[in-house]
């Protein structure tokens, strides 16, 4: 596996598929984040590839406690009085690494991890390209015995409890659904809130991976926004 990975980008699809076989997970609002965990340390990387292990110490600190060759996606967040402060993670992401300590210690960073990219058993390794179940059951393995900072995204397979999850989630900071199944790899339903790409009309983008394997990746369905 090369590094820096390229995480999956937004393209236009129509509709959000529905029917058997999809399962549901809420979109927290933070920052996307590679989590590599090496046998000597951890690295962190944004979308766009950049090291950014030093803005978030306190998650590359908590990283150590996976096992060497762990490959984790996520969402870098931060919460502030019960609900998740995007302007905080934008500011620690944007920050000198000397401000970013200084807000690190201020509002310590959680991390959501939905995927895993890399197992750290030989014999398994590279997941990209197997199915969202198989990859839910690794996820789940790796993080059962750490809690917080690093915590696997809630999912379920209830189209309703998704549904509660996207009205009554939007005051913690939720931004949609996403929604993993067998046809395509994740979808995302957003909320109306902030986006750097969302106006005053409804948007939908569907976001196709980089390592050319089936399934396709995620796609976002995005409810009418403004932008702020």
């Amino acid at each position: 596996m090369e590094f820096p990975i390229k995480v999956a980008l937004a393209q236009a699809v129509p509709t959000l598929p529905d029917g058997p076989g999809w399962w549901y997970e809420p979109k927290f609002d933070g920052h996307r984040t590679v989590l590599r965990r090496t046998d000597d340390t951890v690295f962190l990387y944004a979308r766009s590839g950049r090291v950014v292990t030093q803005h978030w110490m306190d998650l590359a600190v908590a990283g150590m406690e996976l096992r060497p060759g762990t490959v984790l996606d996520g969402e870098a967040v931060i919460w502030r009085d019960g609900r998740m402060d995007f302007a905080a993670a934008q500011s620690r992401a944007a920050s000198s690494v000397t401000r970013a300590r200084a807000l690190t210690a201020r509002h310590p960073a959680a991390y959501v991890c939905w995927d895993v990219l890399q197992h750290p058993d030989p014999a398994i390794k590279d997941l990209r390209s197997r199915p969202y179940m198989e990859r839910r059951a690794y996820l789940l393995e790796l993080l059962a015995d750490l809690g917080p900072p690093i915590q696997p995204v809630p999912a379920t397979d209830d189209r309703e409890v998704a549904l509660h999850w996207y009205e009554a989630l939007q005051e913690q900071g939720i931004e949609g659904i996403l929604q993993p199944g067998f046809g395509v790899d994740r979808l995302t339903t957003m909320l109306p809130g902030r986006s750097s790409t969302c106006h005053d009309r409804p948007v939908t983008v569907f976001v196709a991976p980089q390592w050319g394997a089936w399934p396709p990746g995620p796609v976002w369905l995005c409810a009418p926004c403004r932008s702020r």
